[in-house]
């Protein structure tokens, strides 16, 4: 094998309905003519906001679809973080880290644990600051601890949220990639569809590259977010949006998930057996019950930027904890180990050529095993 990435966050290609979708994009085309090759609504295409919007059980024009999730929460951090305070997990996706950090937004980290997100840690930076301009938050098989926030703390954040009055961001684009108990409601769920903003989109649970992504809003705030999508690109890709309109249409989205789903549980069983069976008391690591990562914990002291310089000169690579804190933040003996790309086979080497990049560092550090 050469070398191993436990850095691509990404579905492998045998997890790509690549027929299917051939299909129905010509059927798109065929059906839908010039109407899904020309410019339109900056809202995206009115069949997939229904169906999103019933879904959701909001009406269509709360729905905006974007490429991709990430382009709208750009769109939203435009609106409503500049030079604000936004409260974010930590660790937490580092590409929304950047996107603040680009618009000058102060962020404050808040701790998890294997529960999520610290309802006390919340309350205190509610209590002692300014009142932040959101809080972003991925409650469910995070990127990039791969934990889930349990259902009595959904309870607890949205409690405050609405007690101090501050918009929840939830980012959801694992919640239906599962692997063994159904995961909890939606924070937008729970909240009945008020006071929070949630985005997800089809990049892991039909592909990435149609760059399908959506945002459910507030009705105050719907408007205004389409208006800086329609600023930004003009029209959306009408034709990728039919086309996974038209996927939906044939019934083909619940059977591939299942698809999809088994691929990645065989993959995500595979990293936890191996970082048992060659890490076993020298670190800690997460278990995610659905997802594409791991959160590898190695011995206080130890400097994943070290590991990683070995890991690669051996052959596997990952990123570093750092990258996913605000800089100086933590992290710095922790690395995210994502198995949503490699092969099980690959998944056991790479693990094996990990743990030898560790080994000089033979300290314990306690239960490898997560509750």
């Amino acid at each position: 094998m050469g070398t191993i990435s436990f850095a691509r966050g990404v579905p492998a290609p045998e997890c790509l309905p690549v027929e299917e979708l051939a299909e129905c994009a010509r059927a798109a085309i065929e059906q839908g003519g010039p109407a899904v090759l020309s410019y339109g609504p900056g809202g995206g295409y009115a069949p997939l906001r229904g169906w999103i919007a019933e879904r959701y059980d909001v009406e269509p024009e709360r729905v905006v679809l974007t490429n991709g999730s990430l382009q709208g929460f750009v769109f939203l951090a435009e609106l409503l973080a500049p030079g604000k305070r936004v409260l974010v997990e930590a660790p937490t996706y580092d590409r929304p880290l950047r996107i603040l950090a680009r618009l000058g937004a102060d962020v404050v980290a808040l701790p998890i644990d294997e529960e999520g997100l610290d309802p006390e840690a919340l309350e205190q930076a509610l209590r002692d600051g300014p009142t932040p301009a959101f809080l972003y938050t991925i409650p469910t098989f995070q990127n990039p601890s791969g934990r889930t926030l349990s259902a009595e703390r959904r309870r607890l954040v949205l409690e405050l949220a609405r007690e101090h009055e501050v918009l929840v961001v939830e980012d959801d684009p694992y919640g239906l990639v599962s692997f063994d108990d159904e995961p909890p409601p939606t924070l937008h769920e729970l909240a009945g569809g008020e006071g929070v903003v949630h985005s997800s989109s089809f990049s892991k649970t039909i592909a990435p590259g149609v760059r399908v992504g959506w945002f459910v809003l507030p009705r105050d705030l719907a408007a205004e977010f389409e208006a800086a999508a329609v600023s930004t690109y003009i029209s959306p890709p009408f034709l990728t949006e039919a086309t996974v309109f038209e996927f939906l249409r044939r019934g083909n989205f619940e059977p591939n998930l299942e698809r999809v789903r088994g691929l990645l549980r065989a993959r995500r069983d595979a990293m936890l057996a191996a970082l048992e069976r060659e890490l076993g008391s020298r670190a800690r690591w997460s278990r995610p019950a659905g997802g594409y990562f791991v959160w590898l914990d190695l011995a206080d002291g130890v400097d994943a930027a070290e590991v990683l310089e070995r890991a690669e000169a051996a052959g596997v690579t990952f990123v570093k904890g750092v990258d996913f804190f605000p800089r100086g933040a933590g992290g710095r003996s922790s690395a995210r180990l994502a198995y949503s790309f490699v092969s099980p086979a690959e998944i056991e080497e790479g693990v094996a050529r990990l743990a030898a990049a560790v080994a000089p560092v033979g300290v314990a550090v306690g239960s490898s095993r997560s509750p």
